[in-house]
């Protein structure tokens, strides 16, 4: 792998969006094409708003956020990443610094070997692909110092992330990962983390493999099921969070509006028909993967979810601007909450399709 991560247009486009974007962002009314959705383009502007202002205020000197799991680094990169979500570069606008304490959190707690979770076990490979996630999307948007630190960090996060697949010989889990580098099956769920981090660090020309890419997309295929969803794990069951999380990574790795993904999309729309919206399990995080991964499909599948995700969102939020609910603690609910509500803002470059 090359030293450093190659530097695209891509990153050439976002250092002049961090130069122009210095005030509050405005957010792009991509639902204003859709009466039944333009009613809630103000309202969830709104929340975002209290939400991430919120976050700012919750995160400590150190960068990290109270609460359960708040010292992960998964949390404080999906935190990161909600900030960037609504249009905020670091060092730039409102909350501008609040993300550049995210980032230096993250890269403050590489080890030697590469991994970005800190001590080990500390949320092990989930903290470590999110972490990946939030370095490879800000690359090109921070400051020179920042960036030179991304440039040794990145590489050596990406390593860890390959080796991590490389190492599974079971069929099953070929082309996927699991809790440790060292763990021998895999799971849909930090599966679709590390490929995110793959292809966002592709795509901004980093030296990754199309073949680790192809060989991920392949072991999520293997956790498909009959009845249009996707398993934890191969033949182990299908369930909405998963499905969402499989949804994403289809449309995103050339799967876009093919039946394997209207179909994830159908068994997705079926699961809030029922009476409620989602289910109680795993709810932010079915509803960020949910969100992102009906939206990429569009037409009746985002226009169904989104308006029950804002009717649901808008009424559950509590009065200091923050989601609660579930084990990961309030500044996860939030920030969860806040990167499925944005997907509309298409701030963020790893959601191009």
């Amino acid at each position: 792998m090359n030293p450093l991560p190659i530097r695209t247009g891509r990153s050439a486009l976002r250092i002049v969006a961090a130069i122009i974007i210095v005030a509050a962002p405005v957010a792009a009314p991509a639902d204003t094409a859709s009466p039944r959705l333009a009613q809630y383009w103000k309202p969830v502007d709104e929340a975002v708003d209290r939400a991430l202002d919120w976050l700012a205020k919750a995160q400590t000197g150190e960068g990290y956020f109270p609460g359960t799991h708040g010292r992960t680094t998964a949390v404080v990169a999906l935190c990161g990443m909600a900030f960037l979500s609504k249009g905020y570069t670091p060092g730039h606008g409102r909350h501008g610094e609040a993300l550049n304490k995210c980032i230096d959190y993250v890269l403050a707690t590489q080890r030697p070997e590469g991994t970005l979770y800190g001590r080990p076990g500390r949320g092990g490979m989930y903290s470590h692909c999110i972490s990946t996630l939030l370095l490879s999307e800000v690359s090109g948007m921070v400051d020179p110092e920042r960036q030179k630190k991304i440039d040794q960090a990145l590489p050596k996060a990406l390593k860890v992330i390959l080796a991590a697949q490389q190492v599974k010989k079971q069929r099953d889990y070929q082309g996927g990962w699991r809790y440790k580098p060292t763990s021998r099956d895999s799971d849909i769920s930090v599966s679709g983390w590390a490929l995110m981090a793959l292809r966002s660090a592709r795509l901004n020309g980093a030296p990754v493999p199309k073949q680790a890419i192809d060989d991920a997309v392949k072991f999520i295929m293997r956790c498909r099921m009959a009845d249009g969803g996707f398993a934890y794990r191969p033949r182990s069951g299908s369930g909405v969070a998963r499905t969402g999380g499989a949804l994403l990574c289809l449309e995103l790795s050339g799967h876009h509006g093919k039946k394997i993904a209207t179909q994830a999309g159908d068994y997705i729309l079926k699961s809030f028909r029922r009476g409620r919206f989602l289910a109680r399990s795993h709810f932010h995080y079915a509803l960020y993967y949910c969100s992102q991964g009906m939206f990429q499909l569009g037409d009746k599948y985002w226009e169904q979810f989104a308006e029950a995700m804002f009717k649901e969102m808008l009424k559950t939020q509590q009065a200091d601007g923050s989601w609660r609910g579930g084990s990961g603690g309030s500044a996860y609910a939030t920030a969860m909450t806040v990167l499925a509500m944005t997907v509309t803002y298409r701030q963020l470059p790893i959601y191009q399709r």
